[in-house]
């Protein structure tokens, strides 16, 4: 079996040839059943792959588009926080803002993978880059109107960064095989480093410019910069399933338990960075001090997705996909509780952070390897669309909770509920991950 490999332990058919024998064995992992036309095709491609070439140049852009997708997106905890103090409304409200921006990757991801087989990523990717940018530019114009916030960041800057997702996660499969796991590390990482650098930018144009000239810098930046990278975003094959859903997949025990597990594993995912700046205040530091710790969440945050795209192949996804969201659990129910001082949230905010890039990074890789790569993006558009509670609401709950408990300004006390309410769903899906990795092994402690 391949390292890269998600251990399955449904039989492969005796190949007829020595080509498929060495695809059978790099795809080791079924989905539903082996005479699968579709995962058949997956092997026979992935015996193929050039594991490089142009793939590292797909790499290289995939990351530049995720570093404005992604990380605009991880750095609104730094307008918000702005527009909080300027009483614009609520974090609350806010967060929603935040909230349904991100959503869009999970309400549009099956419509998007439709789109992306009748254009191609070229001009998806594209079309992406150029919602992002453009929305941007218009959210100068809307910093003093949520309802204006709702329409530019919340609809069309979600549409663009959608659209970058599905390609940046979905195309390096074509191009890489036993590298697969650290290719898409990669180019997740650049939406870490994206988060940290905008997260910094945006709160220097800000005190600088206001957040009207501040979104309006950083959008033009980003069509100079981001529309050359989606242009290079080209396939390799035409493979993939025509169906818009391959409803057939739930019948699959393990698609299920990794469906529900990013389902239920989404909600926290954004608590930390979204709350991260107000908490920082209560502590009685700078709006500074909260950019800088939403800068170096978004670093963790890379240097976790490259470390789980390594142990992806080394040990296979879905026990790197479990540690992500175990730490998860871990660090918002033990760490960050006890950050009352500067030291525990530092250490709270690099595990947190990590363990938050590690489960962006490594479900495509579990996808690809599992239900094939001329379906990843009928099969990862489905799983991703279940995220669409966790990204509209998590936050949000969270801020809820917050005013509940007597609001941002209430001390540190009043963060709590929405600490458990966050570290107790990362740990529910962990125990899905891990369900869903003993039922392919067979075993609760299986290295592989």
């Amino acid at each position: 079996m391949s390292s890269t490999a998600i251990e399955l332990v449904a039989p492969i058919e005796p190949a007829t040839s020595r080509r498929a024998a060495a695809a059978a064995a790099a795809s080791a992992d079924a989905a539903p059943r082996d005479d699968d036309a579709i995962l058949l095709a997956s092997r026979e491609a992935d015996a193929a792959v050039p594991d490089g070439g142009y793939g590292w140049v797909i790499v290289l852009c995939g990351a530049v588009m995720l570093w404005w997708a992604t990380g605009t997106a991880y750095a609104w905890g730094v307008v918000q926080a702005a527009l909080v103090e300027e009483g614009l409304a609520g974090p609350a409200v806010l967060s929603f803002v935040g909230s349904l921006s991100a959503s869009f990757v999970s309400s549009l991801a099956i419509v998007n993978a439709r789109l992306m087989r009748s254009l191609g990523p070229q001009k998806t990717a594209v079309l992406g880059m150029g919602l992002l940018g453009g929305s941007m530019v218009l959210s100068g114009f809307a910093v003093q109107s949520v309802g204006g916030l709702f329409c530019t960041v919340g609809v069309l800057m979600g549409s663009g960064i959608s659209l970058c997702f599905i390609v940046a996660s979905t195309i390096p499969a074509q191009y890489f095989r036993t590298k697969r796991g650290i290719a898409n590390g990669l180019i997740f990482a650049g939406g870490g480093w994206g988060a940290a650098a905008i997260s910094f930018s945006l709160d220097a144009l800000i005190h600088k410019l206001g957040p009207a000239w501040a979104y309006r810098v950083l959008g033009l930046v980003t069509l100079v910069t981001g529309l050359p990278a989606a242009w290079a975003m080209k396939e390799r094959s035409s493979l993939g399933t025509p169906s818009f859903v391959e409803w057939r997949l739930f019948k699959n025990v393990t698609f299920t338990l990794v469906f529900f597990s990013g389902v239920i594993g989404t909600f926290p995912l954004f608590v930390a960075p979204f709350f991260i700046p107000l908490y920082t205040k209560a502590l009685g530091f700078s709006s500074g001090a909260g950019a800088a710790l939403v800068a170096g969440f978004s670093i963790s945050s890379a240097v976790g997705r490259i470390l789980t795209g390594f142990l992806s192949d080394r040990i296979g996804a879905l026990n790197a996909l479990f540690l992500s969201n175990a730490l998860t659990a871990l660090s918002m129910l033990a760490i960050w509780p006890a950050s009352t001082t500067l030291v525990p949230l530092v250490v709270f905010v690099l595990l947190n952070g990590a363990s938050n890039g590690g489960f962006f990074s490594t479900m495509p890789t579990v996808v690809s390897n599992v239900f094939g790569s001329a379906r990843v993006g009928v099969a990862l558009s489905m799983i991703v669309t279940g995220w669409i509670g966790g990204y509209l609401m998590g936050s949000p709950i969270a801020g809820y909770l917050l005013e509940a408990y007597g609001g941002a300004d209430a001390g540190l006390q009043a963060y709590r509920p929405a600490m458990f309410y966050a570290g107790s769903l990362a740990l529910a899906s962990s125990v899905m991950v891990l369900a869903a990795r003993v039922r392919q092994t067979g075993k609760l402690l299986a290295v592989l």
